[in-house]
């Protein structure tokens, strides 16, 4: 049995308008997944279902085994971490340490080992020093990782993100790229991520849905849904921006390739490789 398994789950608003229709999926545990689509494609709507937030029309959603219903919300949401958007949505606390604490006071923890969590917490994010700062105060980046230490706080099975890397400089993505790749390795932690971001889906994710007006179009590895460059159009999404560059240069005859590179390391091995690249 998959970590997570979705099942024929449709959703609709309160005028009747569905938001998603008949989606299936099914997540491994410690997998990194990408929920990739255009704005308005359900992304949003999909992860609300995941812990109980919203209610699907019809369908079903397990978590390790247990429906995501009523009588099992307690258990779901201490396995299923939400990050979301807008860090400001998420942090309403005045310190970074009461932010933290929050859903641990609310398990019941006290005392050396509520302490000793939200130590270790904000040492996972890389915050230790910012307890008494007040996270209204704190860039955007840094209210990210407050939000993430949150979550981790919990120690959940899996950690669902929307739209991570909004808001954020190109610095604070390659740190917070770096930081979500640590905590799914280091930490088995599975990730799933929605976002319209196409570049850094390969940079993070190993499997890749593409939703696209509350139904699923395809799934599979990175490589399998990049590989797709008429569907991903068809959706007003693109190809990462070095695997465009590459598609210019093999129709100029420039490069040899089957597959496009989709990271600036794969385009750095076809232009420096060559059998796969000569000089126009």
């Amino acid at each position: 049995m998959a970590l997570i398994e979705v099942n024929k789950v449709s959703y609709a608003y309160s005028d009747g308008s569905l938001a998603l229709e008949n989606v299936n999926m099914k997540i491994e545990e410690g997998e990194k997944v990408a929920i990739l689509g255009p704005n308005g494609a359900g992304k949003s709507t999909l992860f609300h279902l995941f812990n109980g937030i919203s209610k699907p029309k019809s369908g079903t959603i397990t978590i390790d085994g247990l429906q995501v219903c009523k009588k099992n919300l307690v258990k779901i949401r201490q396995m299923v971490g939400m990050v979301f958007q807008d860090s400001d949505d998420q942090l309403f606390n005045s310190t970074v340490r009461q932010e933290i604490a929050y859903g641990l006071l609310n398990m019941g923890m006290s005392g050396k080992e509520l302490e000793d969590t939200i130590a270790w917490a904000l040492k996972v994010v890389g915050m230790t020093g910012y307890d008494d700062k007040s996270p209204h105060n704190l860039s955007g980046g840094q209210k990210k990782r407050i939000a993430l230490a949150s979550v981790l706080a919990m120690k959940p099975k899996v950690m669902v993100l929307d739209e991570p890397t909004a808001a954020l400089d190109p610095r604070g993505v390659h740190k917070l790229i770096e930081l979500l790749d640590m905590i799914n390795k280091k930490l088995g932690i599975t990730l799933i991520f929605a976002t319209h971001d196409v570049d850094t889906v390969p940079l993070l994710a190993d499997t890749v849905y593409l939703l696209d007006k509350g139904s699923i179009v395809t799934g599979g590895t990175i490589e399998e849904v990049f590989n797709q460059k008429e569907l991903i159009r068809k959706i007003d999404l693109r190809l990462p921006r070095v695997a465009h560059l590459v598609e210019i240069l093999k129709k100029d005859g420039a490069v040899n390739v089957d597959h496009l590179p989709l990271t600036i390391g794969q385009a750095k091995y076809v232009l420096e490789n060559k059998n796969l690249y000569k000089k126009i």
